[in-house]
Parts: C-alpha cells; sequence; structure tokens
C-alpha cells in the first residue's frame, strides 16, 4: 500500500430523535461533498434542552477522508 494522508475535519450533527441520528446526518452530509471518507469517531454527545426536556440531540463527530492536495 503506498503512503496516503489524511484530512480530519469536525462536524456536528444534530436531530429531536437520537445521538445515532445526529450522526449519521454529519456523515450523510459529509459525504455529499467530500470524496473517499475513511473513518467517523464521536469525539462529544451533548443535549440542548427547553422546559427541562431534552430539544435536540447533538453529535459531535470527527471525518476523516483522503488528502488529495497538491505537492
Amino acid at each position: 500500500m503506498a503512503d496516503s494522508v489524511y484530512k480530519v475535519i469536525e462536524l456536528v450533527g444534530t436531530s429531536t430523535d437520537s445521538w445515532e441520528k445526529a450522526a449519521a446526518v454529519a456523515v450523510e452530509r459529509a459525504a455529499k461533498s467530500l470524496r473517499d471518507l475513511r473513518i467517523a469517531e464521536i469525539s462529544q454527545l451533548d443535549m440542548q434542552l427547553e422546559n427541562g426536556s431534552v430539544r435536540t440531540y447533538r453529535a459531535k463527530v470527527k471525518v476523516s477522508f483522503r488528502y488529495e492536495g497538491g505537492d
């Protein structure tokens, strides 16, 4: 296998249903504009609250993809 370089970006996905859905939303959106996604790592989970109830689940996701920059 040839040497390669990967770039890592951090995204925040949100969902009113679950953390899993919030993470999936982030990855699915990234896949629309980035090629060759490799790894997604959940780095943080939190919730937005309203009147003592969960309003939104949020997942901070680190996504890596092959870097194709010039020399």
